[in-house]
């Protein structure tokens, strides 16, 4: 009988997810500096994740390891959350420049798709790092011999929550922002009336969903270190907290943060007054 959680089989995948990552982020150079844009990393962030979960589960049907159903199940969740992030902002970018906050990260004097020890610091080193923490929830998953279907269920659901508050959340501020008379407004209609980061607080829930269905081992716990990582940096420092930086001047915008939750999605108005 095969083990509850095969450690060795973890490892295994551990080694491939680093080459993975490795690779994904060598050709992501590669195009940077072929079309002098940094920003293409953006749409790595979510192909990334699909790469890594792609190998796993192969690697995983060859040694022969993990629940067949779990491991389907977390491919799909992997594959329809990165491919359409990867759409999403591939489609967004489009045609436009190099994004404001690598153009601010990297100095005026930086050529552009220019490869320095400042890009890989700031900008390949971090995020490769922070996809593979993320993503060991992905492996632990795929080595998973026992299954709790109660449990797995639960952790689509919450998936699905997420999926929809992030998905519905960016389609609705990409209308708003297709319509001239909207520049420098506030969008606080929509998913966007109850939290001011619908989009980030679908994120977070995708991962933590990730790791319910992963869960139901005690080494299997340990990976709760990826959607606790990916739930701190939305709150605290690339999401919730650049974002509302960059919007702080805008007209209506305290009178906005005021009456809508920061993250949970809360009526409007309920707020706690010293929430953020």
């Amino acid at each position: 009988m095969s083990p509850a959680f095969d450690l060795a089989a973890f490892g295994l995948l551990l080694v491939g997810a680093v080459a993975t990552v490795v690779a994904a982020f060598s050709v992501t150079l590669a195009v940077a500096r072929a079309t002098g844009r940094h920003s293409v990393v953006d749409v790595t962030w979510g192909l990334g994740f699909v790469a890594v979960a792609v190998v796993a589960y192969v690697i995983s049907g060859v040694l022969g390891v993990g629940d067949a159903g779990v491991r389907t199940v977390v491919l799909a969740l992997v594959a329809v959350w990165g491919l359409r992030l990867a759409i999403y902002i591939g489609w967004r970018n489009h045609g436009k420049g190099e994004d404001p906050r690598y153009a601010a990260m990297l100095g005026d004097d930086h050529a552009p798709g220019a490869v320095t020890s400042t890009v890989l610091r700031r900008v390949y080193l971090p995020q490769a790092g922070v996809m593979l923490v993320v993503s060991l929830p992905v492996l632990a998953a795929m080595v998973r011999a026992s299954t709790v279907l109660p449990v797995v269920i639960a952790g689509v659901v919450l998936w699905l929550v997420g999926f929809v508050f992030e998905s519905v959340g960016d389609a609705q501020l990409m209308a708003f922002k297709a319509d001239p008379d909207n520049r420098g407004k506030i969008l606080d209609t929509g998913l966007w009336r109850y939290t001011r980061h619908p989009n980030y607080f679908g994120d977070a829930c995708v991962w933590w969903g990730i790791f319910v269905v992963a869960a139901g081992h005690p080494v299997a716990l340990v990976t709760v270190v990826g959607p606790l990582l990916m739930t701190y940096l939305l709150v605290s420092v690339t999401g919730k907290e650049l974002t509302e930086k960059s919007m702080s001047q805008r007209p209506g915008y305290d009178e906005y943060v005021r009456r809508t939750s920061g993250f949970l999605p809360l009526p409007p108005g309920s707020r706690p007054a010293r929430a953020t």
